[in-house]
C-alpha cells in the first residue's frame, strides 16, 4: 500500500529524531507524499521546510531544528508567515509533531486560522487522540498570537521544552513521536495530523487512501457533536440524579427523556412543561382555594415536586420538566433548590428545609432517593435568560445536537443535502453560540420529498429567515443566506 510506506517512512523518521546528513531523508519523504498519499499536483500548494533539521542546531545557537509544510506563498527560507505542519527532533527523545503559525503572523493564511471550523477539527484531532491514549495540546484559538503555550503543557512535553519556549506563541497544536512507541501507533498519529492539515489546504487524498482519509474526517467532525442515547442517559442519572437535555430545537430532548422514563423507570413518571408563568405555588407548594360554608377555605396544595415524591416513596420514578429555562428558576424551586443535590439525597442525614406550609402534617421536607428529575433546555431561544449559576452547579449537563444518522436513515436525498450544508455553514463559520442554532434533525425528517418540501416552506426556511432576520449567526451571515436562497429554490421548482 504506497501511502502506507509513506507515513511509516515519515512517522519512522519523526521516532528516530536527530541524525547525521539527515535533511536529504526528510525532504524527500515530504515529497513523496504527493503523489504517494496525495495527488502529485498539491505540490505546488506546498513548501518544503527540511534545512532546518540540523545535527548541529542544538549546539550552535542556530536555533530549533524542525522539518515540515507550509504554505508556498512564503520565501524559500528564513521566518514564514500562516499555518504549517512541522515536527521538531531531538537526538535521543523522538520528535514533537505539531500545527503552528510562522514566526511572520498568520497570514497568507487569516481565512483558514481564524475560520471556527479549522479551530473545532483542530480541537477534534485532540479528543479522537485523547480516546486512543495519546497525549495531545490544543489551543483554544489557533489564530491567538498573544496567548502562549500553557506552563503545564511545557512540564508535560518536557522533552521537547527548547521547541516549546522558542515558539511559545505559535505552537497552537502538538503530540509527542517517541522512539519506544509502536510503529503502527506512530504512523497512525501522523496520519491523523497530515491528513487534517490536507483537508484544510483542500488537497486531494489518492483513491487508494481516500477511504481511511475520508474515514478521518468523518471522525473529527463527529468529535463535535457527540450524540448520547437512552442508555447514557440513565447511567448519567443514577450517578447524578439531576440533569439537563440541552439542545436546539428539534433534537428530540423531550421524546429521548419519555424514552429513558419508559425504558429505565418501567414508564414510572410525569412530564410538566415549565413557562414563564409557573410559580412556587405550582411547582413546591401552595394554597388552593375552595368553597366552603362561610365563603371560602384554603386547604394546603401540593405541587409537581411534592407529588412526585409522594409516588418515588413506592419506588424509582422519573419527573420530566420539559423547557426548563422558561420559567424563573429562582422563584420556583425556592428554598427547594436547596435539595438538589446529588450526594445529599438519602441516607442517614439527608438534606431538608422548611416548607412554607405543612406536607402530609409536617413542615421539613426531604427528596426521596427515588427521585430523579430530567429536565429540558432549548439552547437557541435568545429571549430565555441563561440558568441561574448557583442553580446550575447542582445539575449535570448532556448535550444533544443534532443527528444526521436519522436524516440518512430516512433515505431521502435532498434532506441530507440541505442538513450538510447548513451544517456546514455553522461548523466551518458560526461562532459557539450561534453554532448551538444549527436546526434539529426533526426539520429534516418526512414520509416522502413532497412532505419534506412543504416542512422545508413552512417551518425551516421561517426559522432561517429568523435567524437572519436578527443577525444571530455574525460572520456567517452571507454562507448562511446563500445556502437559505439555494433552500428557497429548490422549494419554489418543487412545487
Amino acid at each position: 500500500m504506497a501511502d502506507a510506506d509513506v507515513l511509516s517512512k515519515l512517522s519512522s523518521l519523526m521516532q528516530r529524531g536527530l541524525f547525521e546528513n539527515a535533511e536529504e531523508q526528510v525532504a524527500s519523504a515530504l515529497k513523496e507524499i504527493f503523489g504517494g498519499r496525495y495527488y502529485q499536483a498539491h505540490l505546488k500548494d506546498a513548501q518544503i521546510r527540511s534545512a532546518a533539521y540540523r545535527l548541529g542546531a542544538l549546539e550552535d545557537d542556530r536555533g530549533v531544528p524542525y522539518a515540515g509544510l507550509i504554505s508556498p506563498d512564503n520565501p524559500p527560507s528564513g521566518a514564514y508567515g500562516g499555518t504549517s505542519i512541522v515536527w521538531f527532533p531531538t537526538k535521543e527523545k523522538g520528535s514533537l509533531l505539531g500545527l503552528g503559525v510562522g514566526t511572520r503572523g498568520i497570514a497568507p493564511d487569516e481565512g483558514l486560522l481564524t475560520r471556527p471550523g479549522h479551530r473545532r477539527r483542530v480541537e477534534g484531532l485532540r479528543r479522537l487522540l485523547s480516546q486512543q491514549g495519546v497525549s495531545c495540546w490544543t489551543k483554544s484559538d489557533p489564530a491567538a498570537l498573544g496567548a502562549e503555550v500553557p506552563e503545564s503543557v511545557v512540564a508535560r512535553f518536557s522533552s521537547y521544552k527548547g521547541a516549546l519556549e522558542r515558539y511559545k506563541h505559535e505552537v497552537y497544536c502538538n503530540v509527542a513521536i517517541t522512539p519506544d512507541m509502536k510503529p503502527e501507533q506512530a504512523r497512525q498519529i501522523v496520519q491523523q495530523f497530515f491528513d487534517l492539515y490536507a483537508y484544510e489546504r483542500g488537497w486531494k487524498p489518492l483513491a487508494i487512501a481516500a477511504e481511511e482519509f475520508d474515514k478521518h474526517i468523518e471522525h473529527l467532525e463527529r468529535q463535535l457533536f457527540e450524540h448520547p442515547n437512552c442508555d447514557s442517559i440513565n447511567n448519567l442519572l443514577q450517578s447524578r440524579r439531576f440533569v439537563v437535555l440541552q439542545g436546539p430545537p428539534g433534537t428530540g430532548k423531550t421524546r429521548l427523556a419519555e424514552q429513558v422514563r419508559e425504558r429505565h423507570f418501567s414508564g414510572r413518571g410525569t412530564t410538566i412543561q415549565f413557562h414563564p408563568s409557573v410559580t412556587y405555588e405550582d411547582f413546591v407548594i401552595g394554597l388552593s382555594p375552595e368553597p366552603a360554608a362561610q365563603g371560602l377555605a384554603f386547604r394546603v396544595k401540593p405541587g409537581w415536586l411534592l407529588q412526585a415524591y409522594k409516588e418515588a416513596v413506592k419506588g424509582p420514578y422519573l419527573l420530566i420538566i420539559d423547557e426548563v429555562n422558561r420559567a424563573d428558576l429562582g422563584r420556583v424551586l425556592g428554598e427547594a433548590v436547596y435539595l438538589f443535590e446529588a450526594d445529599e439525597v438519602g441516607g442517614e442525614n439527608p438534606r431538608t428545609v422548611r416548607l412554607a406550609h405543612e406536607f402530609d402534617g409536617k413542615r421539613e421536607f426531604a427528596l426521596s432517593p427515588n427521585l430523579y428529575v430530567l429536565a429540558t433546555m432549548n439552547t437557541a431561544d435568545r429571549s430565555i435568560a441563561h440558568m441561574d449559576l448557583a442553580i446550575r452547579r447542582r445539575f449535570a449537563f448532556a448535550n444533544l445536537p443534532p443527528d444526521p444518522a436519522p436524516i440518512r436513515a430516512a433515505r431521502i436525498g435532498l434532506a441530507s443535502d440541505a442538513f450538510e450544508r447548513l451544517s456546514r455553514v455553522f461548523v466551518e463559520f458560526c461562532n459557539d453560540d450561534a453554532l448551538s442554532l444549527l436546526p434539529g434533525h426533526a426539520y429534516f425528517l418526512a414520509r416522502d420529498e413532497a412532505d419534506l418540501l412543504q416542512r422545508f416552506k413552512f417551518a425551516l426556511l421561517p426559522l432561517l429567515d429568523d435567524y437572519l432576520r436578527q443577525g444571530l449567526v455574525g460572520g456567517a451571515q452571507g454562507e448562511l443566506q446563500a445556502v437559505r436562497d439555494w433552500l428557497y429554490d429548490t422549494v419554489e421548482q418543487g412545487s
